[in-house]
C-alpha cells in the first residue's frame, strides 16, 4: 500500500467522521418534544445519536425552570458532564427554559458550557455547536415558525407528542413560563393535522397535543374543533392533551369528551389551590365554585387529575383547611402536588415580603397531608379495578396505559402498538398488573412493522405547567 501524501490527506473530510450527540431532558412534555426536534435538527446536519453520554461528542441538557429543584439538577448534571469535557473534549450545550431564563448568566456561572439555546431556536443547534454563543431571545409572534417533526424518528413508537401551541398569556404569580416560553402562539391546524397523519403512517396510534395552555388554542379554529379535525385522521386510535387552564375550559371542549370516541377519558386540569383567597394571590382568575361548575359537566367516568401548590406565600391554617376540604369533595384520580418554589420575575416573589413566607417545615407538613389524602384515594381507585378488565395501548413489551392514563403492566405476547384487553389481577399506588386477555386491534406486522429509530433522549420528568 502506498503511503498517504498531503493530497491524500485532504480527501479525509469532516463528513467521513461520525459525530454523536446525547440529550438529557428535564421537565415537561414540551421539553421532551423539544428534545426530539433538537435531535432531528442534529440528524439533518450529519450527527448520530449516542447510546450514552460517555461516548458522545456533544452532550445537550434540555432544562426546566418551573421549580428551583430542576435548576439544581441542571448544575449537578453539568458538573458530571464537565468531567467528560476535560477527559475527551465533549462539547456541552444547555437548552430549554433555564437557558432562556439565564442566557449569558449561565455561561458566566458555568464557563465550560459551549452554547445556550432557548426554546424559540431549536433549529439553530447545529450552528451553535460549531460557533458557540447564546441564542435565547424571543422570536416575534408573527415571525415564529414551529419546528416540523420528522415522522421517521417516531417509527416504532405507539405514542407521540405533537406541539399545537407555545407560551402563555395568563401570567400567574407563581409561574415563570411567560418569561421562559413567551406569549401564546398557536400552530395552524392544517400543519398539526399533516404532522399527525405522518406519524400515523409510521405506526403511531396515539397522539398527545401539547402546549402551555392548549385550551386557548387559536390556530385557525378553536381547540375543540382541532380535536375533531385530529380525530378524523384515518388510523389514529387515541387523542390526549395537556396542559389546560380552567378559565379556558369551554362547553365545546366538554362536548368533545362526550362525543369524540378517540378522545381519552383523562383530563389534567390544574386547580393549584382550594381556597379562593389563595387563587386570587395566584392570579388564577376563577373561584373554586366556578371550577367545580366546569368539572361537573364532564363525563362521570372521566379520570380527572390536577396540580396543587402547598405553602404558597401567605397561606394560613384556614386556607390550608379549605384546600383539604376541596380535595376531599373533588374526586381526583391523581394529583401532582408540590411545595411553592420562588421563581425569578414572578409576581409572588415580588410580593413575598408583603404576603409572608410559609416556613418550609410547615409547608412540608401541609404537603404530606395533601399527598396522604390523595394516595389513599388513588390506591382505592386502582384496587377497585382488580378482577375487572382495562383497555391498554401497548407502548413496550408488557407495558402500556389504559384509557384513563393508568400505567398497566401485564403478561402476554402483545407487541408495541397493539390495543389489548388486560384482566387486572393486582394493583398498587402506581400501576395495575394483570394478564393479556384479548387483542382488540393489532399493529402492523412483518415488512409493514414500524422500525424504532432512537434519538438518545434521556428524560427526567420534573414539572407540569
Amino acid at each position: 500500500m502506498k503511503p498517504l501524501t498531503a493530497l491524500d490527506l485532504t480527501d479525509i473530510s469532516d463528513a467521513a467522521v461520525t459525530r454523536n450527540y446525547y440529550i438529557h431532558t428535564f421537565g415537561c412534555q414540551m421539553n421532551e418534544s423539544d428534545s426530539q426536534r433538537i435531535g432531528e435538527a442534529l440528524g439533518r446536519a450529519g450527527w448520530e445519536a449516542a447510546a450514552a453520554a460517555e461516548t458522545a461528542d456533544l452532550v445537550l441538557i434540555n432544562t426546566c425552570a418551573i421549580r428551583e429543584k430542576a435548576e439544581d439538577k441542571l448544575y449537578s448534571a453539568l458538573g458530571r458532564y464537565r468531567l467528560l469535557k476535560a477527559r475527551r473534549g465533549t462539547k456541552i450545550g444547555v437548552a430549554g427554559c433555564v437557558a432562556q431564563q439565564e442566557k449569558d448568566a449561565l455561561l458566566r456561572r458555568a464557563p465550560y458550557v459551549d452554547f445556550v439555546l432557548g426554546p424559540d431556536h431549536l433549529e439553530e443547534v447545529p450552528r451553535l455547536v460549531e460557533q458557540g454563543g447564546v441564542a435565547a431571545d424571543f422570536i416575534e409572534t408573527e415571525q415564529y415558525l414551529f419546528p416540523q417533526a420528522d415522522p421517521e424518528t417516531s417509527r416504532g413508537r405507539a405514542t407521540a407528542f405533537v406541539t399545537v401551541m407555545k407560551g402563555c398569556d395568563n401570567v400567574c404569580s407563581f409561574c415563570v413560563v411567560p418569561y421562559t416560553r413567551g406569549r401564546e402562539v398557536s400552530r395552524p391546524y392544517a400543519e398539526v393535522v399533516r404532522e399527525i397523519a405522518g406519524l400515523v403512517s409510521v405506526g403511531v396510534r396515539e397522539v398527545t397535543l401539547i402546549g402551555q395552555n392548549v385550551n386557548s388554542y387559536d390556530g385557525g379554529c378553536c381547540f375543540a374543533d382541532l380535536i375533531r379535525r385530529v380525530a378524523a385522521v384515518p388510523g389514529l386510535l387515541r387523542i390526549r392533551f395537556t396542559t389546560s387552564h380552567p378559565m379556558d375550559l369551554s362547553p365545546a371542549l366538554v362536548r368533545c369528551f362526550h362525543e369524540v370516541p378517540q378522545l381519552m377519558p383523562h383530563f389534567h386540569l390544574p386547580v393549584q389551590h382550594g381556597a379562593d383567597s389563595v387563587l386570587q394571590r395566584m392570579r388564577r382568575k376563577y373561584t373554586i365554585a366556578e371550577y367545580e361548575d366546569r368539572i361537573a359537566a364532564l363525563p362521570a367516568d372521566l379520570a380527572l387529575t390536577s396540580d396543587i401548590i402547598c405553602g404558597f406565600p401567605g397561606e394560613t391554617d384556614d386556607e390550608h383547611r379549605k384546600n383539604l376540604e376541596f380535595l376531599r369533595r373533588t374526586p381526583y384520580d391523581n394529583l401532582f402536588s408540590f411545595i411553592y418554589s420562588p421563581r425569578p420575575h414572578t409576581g409572588a416573589i415580588l410580593k413575598l415580603a408583603e404576603w409572608g413566607e410559609v416556613p418550609r417545615p410547615l409547608a412540608l407538613r401541609r404537603l404530606e397531608e395533601v399527598q396522604a389524602l390523595q394516595m389513599a384515594r388513588t390506591l382505592s381507585r386502582h384496587k377497585a379495578r382488580v378482577g375487572g378488565s382495562v383497555e391498554v395501548l401497548v407502548e413496550d413489551h408488557g407495558f402500556g396505559r389504559s384509557r384513563e392514563n393508568w400505567t398497566v403492566h401485564f403478561q402476554g405476547d402483545a407487541q408495541v402498538g397493539d390495543l389489548v384487553v388486560v384482566h387486572v389481577e393486582s394493583a398498587s399506588l402506581v400501576a395495575l398488573r394483570g394478564v393479556q386477555a384479548a387483542v382488540l386491534d393489532a399493529a402492523p406486522r412483518g415488512s409493514d412493522a414500524p422500525r424504532r429509530r432512537s434519538l438518545a433522549v434521556v428524560n427526567a420528568p420534573e414539572c407540569r405547567s
